[in-house]
């Protein structure tokens, strides 16, 4: 069964916290598919991980262009996987894909200071957890630091 970790974001936001998580993806020589909800988000998101550090980008791809497959890291609004991705992060609540036994890890990032957002959680947590898969969940400190809590 795959992993699924659930970050629960409440110190900061997305932006900051999906580019370190992702980099240490590809470390591990893990190929990422990231899955947004909204075309806003898919943009911010591609613009973001380019410029996200002044020393520093992500190489990364939209899965409707030509290259996708040969990118590490690709963004998607659709439950595909074309660049073969060992993780998958969901984002701004998209569905645990139906082919998630395809991937070692799946992380689920979620704004903790948003009620819907929350009781998403809760109920993708429930699934995760019906359908077998081991999960943890993994919450942020005052510092910003993750500790595991679940």
């Amino acid at each position: 069964m795959t992993e699924i970790l659930f970050y629960h974001l409440q110190r900061q936001p997305l932006e900051k916290v999906l580019p370190s998580l992702v980099e240490k993806s590809l470390e591990r020589g893990w190929r990422a598919a990231i899955q947004v909800v909204s075309e806003e988000r898919l943009s911010a998101l591609d613009d973001g991980l380019w410029t996200y550090s002044d020393d520093s980008f992500l190489p990364h791809g939209i899965d409707r262009e030509p290259d996708a497959a040969t990118q590490p890291v690709v963004l998607t609004l659709r439950e595909i996987n074309p660049n073969k991705a060992a993780i998958r992060f969901l984002v701004e609540g998209a569905d645990l894909p139906e082919d998630a036994n395809d991937y070692a890890r799946i992380c689920i990032l979620f704004d903790g200071n948003d009620t819907d957002a929350l009781v998403l959680a809760r109920e993708q947590w429930k699934s995760a957890k019906e359908l077998g898969h081991t999960i943890a969940y993994w919450q942020q400190d005052d510092d910003g630091r993750w500790s595991k809590k679940a």
